[in-house]
């Protein structure tokens, strides 16, 4: 499994080593294609995005459409959650908005 920050740029600053460059996130607008799931205890940000992505590091996606800020993979059960259908696109304007 990768760990959250595997897909993030990073550069090598004098004196500080290897650090995180900043990612801009796109906003990633509600379609009728997206799914909607209530959670059950033990789901996690980045099981979620394993199972409908099939790709665990695509976690943030479900987290910035859902306004999810805290630094937690857990989410509290009974939470209904927006699972975004246009991958590719919200992929495109990551890249884009990150050039």
């Amino acid at each position: 499994m990768e760990n959250r920050y595997s897909n993030i740029p990073t550069m090598l600053k004098t004196g500080k080593g290897r650090v995180y460059d900043s990612v801009l996130l796109p906003n990633i607008d509600a379609t009728d294609l997206d799914i909607v799931v209530i959670t059950i205890q033990g789901d996690r940000l980045d099981l979620l995005a394993n199972k409908y992505y099939g790709d665990t590091s695509l976690w943030w996606i479900i987290a910035v459409a859902n306004n999810i800020n805290d630094a937690s993979f857990y989410v509290t059960e009974g939470l209904q959650l927006r699972i975004p259908s246009n991958v590719s696109k919200i992929l495109n304007d990551l890249e884009k908005i990150n050039k």
